[in-house]
């Protein structure tokens, strides 16, 4: 008779050690940007093709290696990095893209409150008239390669270019887009030309595609596995057209885990959870609290009860205290909910406030290996 079931080990960040804001940082020093420092020990080049897939997971590519031979192929002696927290697209490529941890570059997560507003902020629409330069000031790392003199670029679909959050994460490369019924020789080379700019480049190349199929049918679903079987020829296409002297490097921004239909609350239907809650932003996987008017360890010794072992709970003090947005500025430390909620094993919190949420299948955000730890694959 086998024993009771094992929930998955937190993974704590290891900002400025291994995490995807070390990445462009340790490209970077090996072109000579000036304060870039490579603690991820990456081969020397002077042109870099730095791919995102968005939703690949080190644990997911590990399960999935029969529908992806040219990324199996690279797996060899590579290591997994691990997102920051939440592990979430908003936050992880702004880590990405300005080289610093959470709680430095200020994007909290995918639906955060504006203190100065007090309203949320879902940060992959943009729908609050913040200026995402105000809002993210600090500088981000293809600005700083771009004032040392490395052609920057930006490959994404052309529908980001002018998004809040490209402009936050990404400014100072310059943007070239590709429509969405691009071919994929059309994408590969549009990376492959920018590439090729100046004497030292710097590329960065974004794929959602994967994401898409995981939010929709599940990571665990053959639509799953087809896209990624899909990215997985692209990306050989794309290492056959880049010259011997381009160094490419694949991540993810995080994982994913699918989330049964009888293992979602809704927080609403839950009146206990409610109590003292003035917002409830962040998504299904990290939910985010802003509680003005109680106590914020009370609202957490609810949720903690009521949740038990499917979650970590935490008061934002405490989840500062413990690592998990790294070092906090002043600036931005109100943009996380006073309290944190990180489900674990298969487990969700909805709410009504998000619609969008209650159609998904996979779901990531939380501090979990299946959705902590992404791969870093030299090619």
């Amino acid at each position: 008779m086998g024993g009771p079931r094992r929930l998955p080990e937190m993974i704590r960040p290891a900002y400025q050690r291994s995490t995807l804001a070390d990445v462009l940082p340790s490209a970077c020093a090996q072109l000579g940007v000036p304060g870039c420092e490579d603690v991820l020990g990456l081969p020397g080049s002077q042109r870099y093709v730095v791919v995102l897939v968005d939703g690949l997971g080190w644990h997911l590519l590990r399960r999935a290696v029969r529908s992806a031979a040219f990324l199996t192929s690279l797996l060899g002696d590579a290591r997994p990095i691990t997102a920051g927290v939440p592990s979430t697209t908003v936050t992880s490529l702004t880590s990405l893209g300005t080289g610093l941890p959470p709680g430095q570059h200020g994007m909290a997560g995918y639906t955060t409150r504006v203190p100065d507003l007090g309203i949320v902020l879902n940060a992959l629409y943009w729908d609050v008239p913040v200026d995402p330069r105000d809002y993210q000031p600090r500088q981000t790392i293809f600005e700083r390669a771009l004032a040392a003199g490395v052609a920057v670029t930006s490959v994404s679909p052309q529908h980001f270019a002018t998004s809040g959050l490209t402009i936050a994460a990404q400014r100072g490369a310059e943007f070239v887009g590709f429509a969405n019924k691009s071919s994929d020789r059309r994408r590969c080379e549009l990376i492959t030309e920018a590439a090729l700019r100046g004497s030292r480049s710097l590329v960065y190349a974004y794929e959602r595609d994967l994401d898409h199929a995981g939010h929709a049918y599940g990571c665990e679903s053959g639509d799953w596995l087809d896209a990624l079987t899909q990215i997985d020829r692209r990306l050989a296409l794309l290492r056959d057209l880049l010259p011997d002297e381009v160094t490419m490097i694949i991540t993810g921004d995080h994982g994913m885990v699918d989330i049964r239909p009888g293992h979602r609350f809704v927080a609403e239907d839950e009146p206990d959870l409610l109590v003292g809650v003035d917002a409830i932003a962040g998504e299904a996987r990290f939910r985010q609290l802003y509680v003005d008017r109680d106590n914020p360890h009370l609202v957490a010794a609810r949720w903690a009860d009521l949740l038990g072992e499917r979650a970590w709970v935490r008061t934002r003090d405490d989840a500062i205290d413990d690592g998990w947005f790294g070092p906090v500025e002043d600036r931005v430390r109100e943009r996380f909910g006073h309290v944190l909620v990180a489900l674990r094993d298969d487990w969700a919190v909805m709410t009504q406030t998000q619609t969008r949420e209650h159609g998904l299948v996979g779901m990531h955000g939380s501090l979990t290996p299946a959705e902590m730890t992404v791969p870093l694959l030299v090619g």
